[in-house]
């Protein structure tokens, strides 16, 4: 079982699939979390600022 093996860990790693032997890596939680996050919205003082500009 070496490189040319695909069902072996190492020939999974050469040829750059995944299987049982090599299953893909989950997210962790708080990069989902990260990721779900609603943008921050502009502070009311700012969009005063910009609205007084016009």
């Amino acid at each position: 079982m070496g490189k040319g093996d695909k069902k072996s860990k190492k020939g999974k790693i050469s040829m750059g699939t995944f299987g049982a032997s090599r299953p893909r890596k989950r997210a962790s939680a708080s990069a989902i979390a990260a990721a779900a996050k609603p943008a921050v919205a502009e502070k009311p003082a700012a969009a005063a600022k910009k609205a007084a500009k016009k």
